[in-house]
């Protein structure tokens, strides 16, 4: 999944096709779960894998057409540039394999919380790292947060680790793929085409030892992982190319369309649990979100206001 802090740059304002790209990437996303619950029976660490070896045809061939390929050629020729690249891979990974074992394992509630918590998240590694200035509502907003993760800590006898997990993973892949002078089509490819090595190689050994599912399962379970491709490159490819049609304003607003439809189909398809508790702090969660998007929808009002007056003036 993305969210506003990987998107491409401020936009001047926001083009309905960018609206049609991303609201299109972020219904794709929404119903993802869907797709994990079919292959809840194959491994996780397999369904990644296949994720990751079947992506690299598709985000190439979109280079390709898109004539592209040289940001790679040079990225490929540059140390810094591929040390992180490994390790914005290495965390998409992790956050893969969390979200593909915990949807196949009942517990799609706590990815959705893991994404809605992440937008927060975000904005409190800016201001540790990066020594931006939180205004208040902000600063309340995470501190409900806080309150939710607390809760639900209280009432399982332990953190959600799965939700942190998830959030803290995706968090710091977005917070370091900014770091990537590379655009976002481009970056996907370096970092499927460096992890489709090891993935390959872990593949290869599954068949060989008898435990893969693809070809040894019969004729589904290779579609299934065939289609792992599709439903990872697909969507961040379309979302790629909305994000820098619209506004981060917009972005930030539209990256909560995911994370609720998963809470929609984690109560009401997969009939997963959800008591007091989890309601309560997801209650805390949505009243942070209504704050963080105030604020931001203020801050970028005042964006255009003080930009309108500038070019007056002029």
């Amino acid at each position: 999944m993305a969210d506003a802090n990987s998107s491409s740059g401020p936009q001047a304002g926001d083009s309905p096709r960018g609206f049609v790209f991303a609201l299109i990437a972020y219904v794709l996303w929404g119903f993802l779960p869907f797709f994990m619950k079919a292959v809840a029976h194959i491994p996780a660490s397999e369904v990644v894998a296949h994720r990751i070896i079947w992506s690299v045809p598709l985000a190439g061939l979109v280079l390709i057409w898109l004539g592209r390929t040289s940001e790679i050629k040079v990225a490929l020729r540059s140390p810094r540039m591929l040390a992180m690249a490994t390790l914005t891979a290495s965390l998409i990974t992790i956050n893969w394999g969390i979200y593909v074992w915990a949807i196949g394992a009942g517990r799609a509630i706590e990815t959705a919380l893991g994404y809605y918590i992440n937008p927060l998240f975000s904005i409190f590694l800016g201001a540790v790292l990066l020594k931006e200035k939180l205004d208040p509502a902000q600063m309340v907003a995470i501190a409900l947060a806080a309150c939710a993760v607390a809760i639900l800590a209280f009432d399982a006898g332990g953190l959600p680790w799965v939700s942190l997990s998830l959030c803290f993973s995706w968090g710091f892949y977005a917070f370091f793929r900014k770091t990537l002078p590379i655009g976002p089509n481009q970056g996907f490819f370096l970092e499927v085409l460096l992890l489709s090595v090891p993935a390959l190689g872990y593949v290869i050994w599954l068949e060989a030892s008898g435990k893969g599912h693809f070809g040894d399962t019969g004729l589904a379970d290779v579609l299934w992982l065939l289609a792992c491709g599709i439903v990872t490159a697909v969507p961040l490819m379309i979302y790629a190319n909305g994000a820098k049609l619209l506004r981060l304003s917009t972005i930030g607003i539209m990256q909560y369309i995911a994370p609720t439809m998963i809470f929609f189909i984690a109560v009401f398809a997969f009939g997963e649990p959800f008591g007091t508790t989890k309601l309560i702090a997801f209650a805390f969660i949505w009243a942070a979100l209504i704050l963080y998007s105030g604020s931001m929808l203020r801050t970028a009002r005042a964006k255009r206001v003080a930009a309108a007056e500038l070019r007056a003036a002029e």
